[in-house]
């Protein structure tokens, strides 16, 4: 698990540090930096797999930029780097990036690079090293054949590497129209939730946490008697939708037998996003380290207050450790975070009068105990700015 993201000189985050739980939750006003900062952690992933350029971003989610709206431009000197470090309890990897603002290249280039377990310096690279290795080609991806299993260093990097940014939307997890990120299990967009929730079905014969989650499936979405997914073509679909071959089958409890079948065309938003979130945090293919952007996806309030108390149960249950980062703009996700758990984390984010982003650490402390007796909710307590990162408007 990533115990602490560092960054500096990337888009908002002019240097920003951050201490990571289990179940992080990042809340503020739009162009805050709170998608920036999910970023810089994919960036920082294609670095750790050993190379930065386009495909590599989009693979995990992020936006390829050119480098002059990658590196901060503040007013005054501007930075020649990027800068991206992560670490675990027992190891190290950051990375500089450099590509010429004046003349962009298809590949950043490594400027350092350092991966250490404990005292051991695995990987110190610098521009000045001679003979100087390939500048596109990272060093800590070359050395990683050579650690054994189990090596905290080699889970770092492994955990670094398959990180991916989940957002899903609705056309494409209605089938709609074509999942263009494919990523196991789901798609970054969602485009593959009915062969996902296939596999969660297969899974719950064997898996008693599996069956449990999918029993609070139905008690989030109270009108859904059974879910699965089959042959579009066996489905009651419109002939002139524009849909997979396969597609989400439900079945409406309250309407007649013979007319209560419906495709995750005709189903309601939410429920999707319920079973993609679902699919994201129990599938055992999905990255050990995820972070899923606008988290309140289509969801009312009350149902993202009891996704997020769902979500978090499933996650830090879930006997193979995952790690995972949510960005939200609904003030009653927060009322489903049991953040007295210190594995669960709330983090607020706002920028300066300068622009600079900020990342704040929500912490239960006697005076926000004090105050949840006296009837203040999280999502209250946000919406009235007591925690910072809500727009001054």
């Amino acid at each position: 698990m990533i115990t602490k993201l560092t960054v500096k000189s990337f888009k908002s985050l002019e240097e920003v540090e951050v201490s990571l739980g289990q179940v992080n939750v990042f809340v503020g006003a739009n162009g805050s930096g709170k998608s920036n900062l999910l970023e810089a952690l994919g960036v920082l992933s294609a670095a750790a797999a050993g190379r930065v350029d386009d495909e590599a971003l989009m693979r995990r989610g992020v936006r390829p930029g050119v480098p002059k709206l990658y590196k901060c431009a503040f007013p005054g000197r501007q930075p020649l780097h990027i800068f991206f470090g992560a670490e675990n309890e027992k190891s190290r990897y950051e990375v500089s990036l450099f590509n010429p603002s004046s003349d962009p290249k298809p590949a950043w280039r490594y400027h350092t690079e350092r991966w250490e377990c404990g005292s051991e310096l695995i990987v110190g690279r610098s521009h000045r090293m001679s003979p100087r290795p390939n500048p596109e080609a990272g060093l800590a991806a070359l050395r990683a054949v050579e650690r054994k299993p189990g090596d905290p260093a080699l889970v770092l990097l492994n955990t670094l590497r398959d990180y991916a940014i989940y957002e899903p939307n609705t056309l494409t997890l209605r089938g709609i129209v074509p999942e263009n990120q494919p990523r196991e299990p789901v798609g970054l967009s969602g485009g593959g939730l009915p062969a996902a929730v296939l596999a969660l079905l297969r899974a719950r014969h064997k898996n008693e946490r599996i069956r449990e989650a999918l029993r609070s499936f139905h008690e989030l979405i109270d009108w859904s008697k059974s879910i699965g997914a089959g042959p579009s073509s066996r489905l009651p679909l419109s002939p002139s939708a524009a849909t997979s071959r396969q597609a989400i089958r439900f079945v409406d409890r309250f309407m007649a037998e013979g007319r209560n079948v419906l495709s995750g065309a005709d189903a309601s938003e939410g429920a999707l996003y319920v079973l993609f979130a679902a699919v994201v945090t129990l599938d055992e293919r999905a990255p050990r380290l995820l972070a899923v952007d606008n988290a309140d996806h289509g969801l009312n309030p009350r149902l993202a207050r009891a996704l997020i108390k769902n979500l978090s149960q499933w996650v830090l249950e879930n006997p193979q450790p995952r790690q995972l980062l949510l960005t939200t703009h609904n003030p009653q996700v927060l009322d489903g975070l049991p953040i007295q758990d210190d594995r669960v984390r709330l983090f607020t984010v706002s920028r300066t009068n300068t622009g600079r982003t900020v990342v704040r650490r929500v912490i239960v402390n006697d005076k926000l105990l004090t105050m949840a007796k006296e009837g203040w909710t999280l999502s209250r307590l946000w919406v009235m700015g007591h925690l910072g990162g809500v727009p001054n408007v």
